[in-house]
């Protein structure tokens, strides 16, 4: 038998007795590591764990697993994880230089008696962001920090990055796109939208007249701009700027609809998936495969029968994904 520890919510511990511990995800199944002789190593998901949202205080359960239990096994990037047992997943890992960000994937729920021991563990054990991170300065860039994270402000602000931030404050941004505006200077505009890009909110109304810019580049660095803004007149923009005869502005638009969940939004993101121009059907597919809904998956399966190859192949890759 295997030995395995699952960390899991402590309000969750006398469910997890019960019942067991539950296969969720859309791989339906159960993240686990083996107990190893390390104490930090085999909790070492711990602060990754915590640094979520949600509860702060985990307890690690136990589980114990037929040798031949069929598992995979790899590190948390890794794309195709190895196919192995619950026995070949202990030898591989514990023979590892360095396990640390492996994981063991378990594709079904773990039953009430296979729960050996539920047992509060020491919070401080483990690595955040990813291995090795400790003594590495924190990349600020507008891909890779996350917005709204505790102090994430102040570190932009004592190491600003040189093309992502912090953004301008508001009036200086309209005086520079006034000016752009009167120049006809298409590469300042889109860097100026590019800054709103990285802000919340902004002058939903000021940046409207952009929509019928002459340079294709503006429009869809405008669609870029206010794809994550809820401020009202967000949708209504989009759905202009979807009225392109310009099929790579209808296709940016398609694209940056998976960041919008609005009732418009969907109903837009249905037209673009009908659009005559198979980029757009394609760009449309990949915003559809992150909805979870019955129309969603009825476009998709759409899609998948189009007669265009490199739209059937986009849909295929996708589902797999």
């Amino acid at each position: 038998m295997a030995t395995f520890v699952h960390l899991t919510p402590g309000d969750r511990a006398e469910r997890v007795r019960r019942g067991g511990v539950r296969a969720l995800g859309p791989r339906r199944g159960v993240y686990l590591f083996p107990v190893l002789p390390s104490y930090p190593v085999t909790h070492q998901w711990l602060r990754e764990l915590a640094r979520r949202p949600g509860p702060r205080r985990y307890a690690a359960v136990h589980v114990r697993l037929p040798d031949d239990e069929p598992v995979t096994v790899g590190r948390y990037d890794d794309r195709e994880p190895a196919a192995t047992t619950a026995a070949g997943a202990v030898r591989r890992i514990g023979e590892l230089a360095d396990p640390l960000g492996w994981e063991v994937f378990l594709p079904r729920a773990v039953a009430p008696g296979e729960v050996r021991r539920i047992r509060a563990v020491r919070q401080v054990a483990g690595w955040r962001y990813f291995p090795g991170a400790h003594g590495v300065t924190p990349c600020v860039c507008a891909g890779c920090r996350v917005r709204g994270e505790y102090g994430s402000r102040r570190l932009r602000e004592r190491r600003p990055h040189p093309l992502d931030g912090p953004p301008p404050a508001p009036a200086l941004l309209a005086s520079r796109l006034d000016r752009a505006e009167a120049r006809g200077d298409a590469e300042e505009l889109r860097q100026v939208l590019r800054w709103y890009e990285l802000r919340r909110r902004g002058p939903v109304e000021r940046l409207a007249a952009l929509a019928g810019h002459p340079d294709p580049g503006v429009r869809r660095q405008l669609a870029w701009a206010v794809s994550g803004w809820r401020t009202p007149g967000a949708d209504a923009l989009l759905r202009e700027l979807a009225g392109a005869a310009e099929p790579a502005v209808r296709a940016t638009v398609a694209a940056i609809l998976d960041l919008r969940s609005t009732p418009e939004a969907d109903a837009l993101l249905a037209e673009l998936a009908r659009d005559p121009r198979a980029a757009v059907r394609e760009a449309a597919a990949e915003s559809l495969s992150g909805r979870d809904t019955d129309a969603a998956r009825e476009l998709l399966d759409v899609l998948a029968d189009d007669p265009i190859a490199s739209v059937r192949e986009s849909v295929a890759l996708l589902r797999e994904e």
